[in-house]
């Protein structure tokens, strides 16, 4: 127990602290002196530290991507000086550099940043622009994550834009300020010709910068961009920032987003925003990562920040943080009016067959596939199909059937809305994130009924989904058939290439499981068929397929033999495949025209239509 005087000490400690802190200044100046080789030249400046020895780290992953990347691998020619003398540096952890700097006032650390790797969560950089993914750019004195700082981007001559969340630094050219690192970290950075245009949406500016140029229709995404802010906003009765920006890359085939605070990096096609498929995809990828404005970065579980940069941070609530959000996506683009209540239905029904057809649904909840994300979620090997199930998939399942329970429960007054609200409303007030159990309770609080049973079936268990069930309090049907009626399986899919055809995953309990055949093994011959008679009558679409779609597959019946002549570590085996009916199945969801009067409330909560 605490007494006056240690309170005081305390306080004082603090102050001590907080006071050290403010004095000591830390800015960045980032520049491409080789872009085409891939490089950015960092120089990083600190005053006021007064130190011995002062420690610098980088952070081994990146928020909203759960593996340990190690991005301290890519730094080069790490070095240190003051009042313009090179001072010692030795290296103390993977990501820690330790610089001997003899209470020296200011500090000047310079490093190099090789970036080639093209995904939304690292750092790329050519002749044509960079992105500069933070964790895998900047340091931070060790300790001091809450320490403000300054970044001072120098593009390249070729050059002339920056587009990026952090906030300007006014009367600097291109001169941005963190007030810590954790915004620093969760700021990413464009850098280049990006073609840029804004548009207004719930009461504040939001910056579209697309880079890879595409066949998009600015003003077409103006407008449908808004009715997407709109719709999320209304949810939550709030929109946190004051501006918000996307940086978009367009590449020939594109694909994922991750969230920021105030900010997003989408991947997308550049010619695929003309068709129907390829701009419902952009649209749905905007809804889900601006969905994550709340979910995640504010309403977020208890583990996802203050964040450790240096380890992993487990949290069995990425179900909520990921599957909701990817169930929120095809709401709010039915909504906004992208999507009619077909439509919405196909995408739902779309969802649960996923996990119906996952063998690994039935090993894995999803509370283990969140806690396991680090190790299988974004690790995954051949065989993580029968043991793992998706997060981002089983949490969007859990979803539905949560949002239709609470509406059914309600009879229409609720619905998974009010939980989202009321959640983002308490971590806002409490200043820290949720705990399962207490996000259980706010289920049960907005429900006015137990979830226990729902939650050791759907969230900590892995029984079967009682889809027809929860599409009912709808009234909503829905059929169930086999994805490939009458045609037989063999479960293993291959992949070809120069070196041959390869088996590249076997589903569990297929032919292929019971009967022997292996990862790797070397096709040589199908029924005595060799590789070229096979192929001769079919044109791929691409170099991954299922065996059954050859020919000599397709032609037999469910309970044949399918005889294989492989080569497994050089050694050549036969096999007989005895083939079996498709496990998968198609789900079909149709409005009941006869639905009863409390079924359509439900449906209209639902829907928000």
């Amino acid at each position: 127990m605490f007494n006056k005087k240690s309170v005081l000490s305390l306080v004082l400690l603090l102050t001590c602290i907080m006071t050290a802190m403010a004095q000591v200044k830390i800015g960045f100046e980032v520049s491409f002196k080789e872009p085409q080789a891939h490089y950015a030249e960092v120089q990083m400046n600190i005053s006021g530290l007064n130190k011995d020895y002062v420690d610098v780290k980088m952070p081994v992953w990146t928020p909203g991507s759960y593996l340990i990347r190690e991005f301290e691998k890519s730094v080069e020619e790490f070095k240190a000086s003051a009042a313009g003398k090179e001072l010692r540096v030795e290296k103390v952890r993977k990501n820690a550099w330790r610089i001997f700097s003899n209470k020296a006032n200011e500090i000047k650390i310079n490093y190099r940043v090789y970036a080639f790797e093209i995904s939304v969560r690292t750092p790329f950089i050519d002749d044509a622009h960079a992105f500069l993914s933070p964790t895998g750019i900047f340091m931070h004195p060790d300790g001091m994550i809450s320490a403000p700082s300054t970044v001072k981007i120098i593009p390249h001559k070729s050059w002339s834009k920056v587009s990026t969340g952090l906030e300007p630094v006014a009367g600097q050219t291109f001169t941005y300020r963190a007030a810590d690192f954790d915004i620093l970290y969760d700021s990413p950075i464009e850098v280049g010709n990006q073609d840029v245009f804004e548009f207004n949406a719930a009461g504040l500016r939001h910056e579209v910068a697309m880079y890879g140029g595409g066949n998009y229709d600015k003003e077409k995404l103006k407008v449908d961009m808004a009715k997407i802010v709109e719709a999320e906003t209304a949810v939550y009765g709030e929109n946190p920032n004051k501006h918000y920006v996307f940086i978009v890359h367009n590449f020939t085939k594109g694909g994922g987003g991750l969230e920021h605070l105030n900010s997003t990096t989408l991947g997308a096609t550049r010619n695929a925003y003309n068709t129907e498929e390829g701009y419902k995809g952009f649209l749905g990828l905007v809804a889900h990562e601006y969905h994550h404005l709340w979910n995640v970065k504010r309403l977020r579980p208890v583990a996802l920040g203050p964040f450790d940069y240096d380890n992993e941070n487990y949290t069995t609530n990425l179900w909520v943080a990921e599957g909701f959000t990817s169930y929120y996506e095809n709401k709010y683009l039915h909504r906004a009016g992208f999507t009619d209540a077909n439509e919405f239905l196909k995408d739902l029904a779309a969802g649960v067959a996923t996990v119906l057809n996952t063998p690994g649904s039935k090993y894995q909840s999803a509370a283990s596939s969140s806690y396991d994300a680090w190790i299988i979620g974004y690790r995954p090997n051949e065989n993580s199909k029968n043991n793992a199930i998706s997060y981002y998939n089983k949490g969007e399942v859990i979803g539905i059937l949560m949002d239709l329970e609470i509406i059914n429960a309600t009879k229409g007054a609720k619905s998974l809305d009010d939980v989202m609200k009321a959640m983002y409303l308490q971590c806002k007030t409490l200043k820290r994130g949720y705990t399962d159990a207490e996000f259980k309770a706010m289920v049960e609080k907005v429900s006015g009924m137990s979830f226990t049973s729902f939650w050791a079936k759907y969230v900590t268990g892995v029984d079967d989904v009682e889809y027809t069930k929860y599409f009912g309090y709808a009234g909503v049907e829905v059929s169930t058939e086999n994805a490939t009626p009458g045609k037989p399986v063999t479960g293993a899919t291959v992949q070809l290439s120069t070196a041959g055809l390869t088996v590249s995953s076997i589903t569990r309990n297929s032919a292929a499981w019971l009967d022997g055949l292996n990862v790797n093994d070397e096709i040589i011959s199908l029924d005595g068929i060799g590789l070229d008679e096979a192929f001769s009558t079919i044109r791929l679409k691409s170099p991954l397929f299922s065996l059954d779609i050859l020919p000599v597959v397709a032609k037999k019946n469910i309970g044949e033999v399918l005889k294989l002549k492989v080569k497994r570590d050089g050694i050549e085996r036969e096999f007989a495949l005895t083939l079996k009916e498709n496990p998968s199945v198609r789900l079909k969801a149709t409005i009941n025209e006869k639905a009863t009067a409390a079924q359509k409330a439900v449906f209209s909560k639902w829907t928000g239509k």
